[in-house]
């Protein structure tokens, strides 16, 4: 094993409800972005952060959902994020080499480089390619398949 001066910390984040390949394919290559002995820390959104920021309460609860997420053979740690959703807290709490970004966080980027710039932090940013398979690659896909096809009375 490499000293920290030689391993790169990699930070991903999300809600992960409803675990899928897409997370997968996310996380897998947020590790890679750190190299060969890289360690993997994500942070997990809180039940109240989930709520707020996709209008309804996740199906598995944080603890549960922290607890599949670290039991991912790719992930060295999960951790729980704050409900603020303080990026600055959480990057001064891990003290990444490496953000890790989905295809889809435009906003969060944005945001991020200026914390960043702002409190003089050199760390990386980089964005995650899409898991472009049609079938069940997201959360949302797999609860309308749900109820399309096994209605909302049968479950």
């Amino acid at each position: 094993m490499r000293d920290r001066e030689e391993t790169k910390v990699v930070l991903a984040s999300g809600a992960f409800d409803l675990l899928h390949y897409g997370h997968v394919h996310y996380l897998a290559n947020a590790k890679k972005a750190g190299g060969e002995d890289a360690k993997l820390v994500v942070v997990v959104a809180r039940d109240k952060t989930v709520e707020k920021l996709k209008g309804a309460k996740p199906v598995f609860s944080e603890d549960q959902r922290r607890a599949l997420v670290e039991a991912l053979k790719v992930v060295d740690e999960a951790i729980l994020g704050y409900e603020d959703m303080d990026m600055l807290k959480v990057i001064e709490k891990v003290k990444p080499d490496i953000v890790a970004l989905g295809y889809d966080e435009e906003r969060i980027e944005e945001k991020l480089r200026r914390i960043l710039a702002e409190k003089n932090l050199n760390v990386k940013i980089v964005r995650v390619s899409k898991f472009e398979e049609k079938e069940l690659a997201s959360s949302s896909r797999i609860k309308r398949k749900i109820i399309e096809e096994y209605g909302r009375n049968r479950i």
